[in-house]
């Protein structure tokens, strides 16, 4: 296939980060099996060429680290230079880390922040003027079960992704008049290596939170390649998100996600049903 070829197809375009493992991974792969075209990105290409092998006429494949604002911004050109446009970002790379929020690491952290939301938040405004130049396109952010409620030891990690809820929400308000659709993806527990070796945890270790973060970590790491989530389905499922006419903004995928997001709203009501006349009082009266 030419490069002209290329551009005139019809078939859309998917751009994804992190596809060396997980998610992004089984995602790339679908995604190519059921004839899109798609850019495969990673920090190391060797491990995705596997992904493009047979169907080179149709993958684009990348080194993109997520954190390199050089490499974003020239990973976005080169999609555009090579297919013409870019229909589907999956904002999907993205770590863990573990630890008590006096246990931390600060710079553990920032690194975290750095790839889990600066990283999205760079990869997404890098490919908005391609998207609102074609008038239409669909922006997929990864999030978490842990950008909807929280659990100990993971104070940090959720706060990245509650800030890709925060961020990815303002979003959608802003870019649906252009055309251009946003899904936010809730997973719970599935069989990828984000409990695994992507995953840091703080090397200080405090006895007062034995029982509590010392818990959940271990119980994380106890539980790593036995969720019962299946990656592959998971990626079917985005999919058929982004082929629907009308997408979720969220997108909870798993039973434990959807119980635990049910949760949170039981526990949110709980406390607004309680505090209600606290809360209107608040206001001047004749407001």
């Amino acid at each position: 296939m030419t490069r002209s070829d290329q551009t005139t197809s019809t078939k859309p375009v998917w751009f994804i980060t992190g596809c060396s493992t997980g998610f992004g991974r089984e995602l790339a792969k679908l995604v190519l099996d059921r004839g899109y075209r798609g850019v495969v990105t990673a920090r190391d290409p060797a491990k995705v060429e596997d992904i493009a092998s047979g169907r080179s006429d149709r993958t684009l494949v990348l080194e993109l680290d997520v954190t390199d604002p050089v490499e974003v911004d020239a990973a976005a050109r080169s999609a555009v230079k090579h297919f013409g446009r870019i229909d589907v970002l999956v904002n999907n790379a993205g770590i863990g880390y573990f630890g008590a929020v006096e246990e931390s690491d600060e710079a553990e952290v920032r690194r975290m922040f750095e790839i889990n939301f600066f990283g999205l938040s760079r990869m997404t405004r890098a490919v908005l003027p391609t998207m609102r130049k074609q008038r239409s396109g669909h922006i997929v952010n990864i999030s978490s079960i842990g950008g909807l409620r929280s659990f100990p030891t993971l104070a940090y990690y959720h706060a990245t992704k509650y800030a890709v809820e925060g961020f990815s929400e303002s979003l959608a308000l802003e870019v649906a008049p252009l055309g251009i659709k946003v899904t936010i993806v809730e997973p719970s527990g599935f069989r990828t290596d984000w409990a695994g070796r992507s995953a840091n945890e703080s090397k200080a270790r405090i006895a007062d939170y034995a029982a509590t973060a010392g818990q959940n970590l271990e119980n994380i790491r106890g539980y790593s390649g036995k969720q019962p989530g299946d990656p592959v389905r998971a990626a079917a499922a985005i999919i058929a998100a982004v082929e629907s006419p009308n997408p979720p903004l969220r997108l909870l995928l798993g039973k434990a996600a959807l119980k635990g997001a049910r949760g949170k709203l039981e526990m949110l009501k709980k406390d607004f049903d309680a505090w209600e006349k606290t809360t209107v009082e608040a206001d001047f009266p004749d407001a």
